[in-house]
């Protein structure tokens, strides 16, 4: 990407937006590997929009052309969510957002970073490692009970 990637707290008015891109990740990556029972739970459970309503002045969002194109939602010392819409993946705004956490983790005195992944999601366990993150434990999903395998990965800041 040559344009600067911005990085904002997100608003009010960027919830629709939010909601979009975990939409469009949930069905990119996630819904092709569930199973039709643990679709129809998650679907039915309006988890996200739950998600979205309470974090939502946790949220920092990437705008491109007035469009928020990618999200960062974290605390304490943990990634919650790091997700870029699909159709702006490769072009470092995941880099931006994800070194913008590790800043602002470090900067809240924090000597680690953690997320979780899915043992599934090739694509986000090359991209953190690629970051210098390794995965150091997996267990169950218990939180979505999805039958996937959690992947902990954490990198030292």
């Amino acid at each position: 990407m040559t344009t600067p990637v911005l990085i904002h707290r997100a608003e009010p008015a960027d919830t629709d937006a939010i909601l979009r891109i975990l939409g469009e990740t949930y069905e990119a990556t996630w819904k092709p590997e569930l199973s039709a029972a643990a679709i129809a739970r998650f679907e039915s459970s309006a988890h996200t929009a739950a998600y979205v309503r309470e974090r939502l002045r946790h949220f920092e969002v990437v705008c491109l052309d007035g469009e928020v194109v990618g999200l960062l939602d974290w605390h304490d010392e943990f990634i919650d969510a790091l997700h870029v819409s699909p159709r702006h993946q490769r072009q470092g705004i995941g880099a931006a957002l994800l070194r913008h956490a590790e800043t602002a983790i470090a900067g809240a005195g924090h000597a680690r970073i953690r997320l979780e992944t899915d043992t599934f999601n090739r694509q986000a366990r090359a991209f953190y490692g690629k970051h210098g993150y390794a995965e150091v434990d997996f267990y169950p999903d218990e939180e979505w009970h999805s039958g996937f395998t959690t992947v902990l990965m954490n990198k030292a800041l």
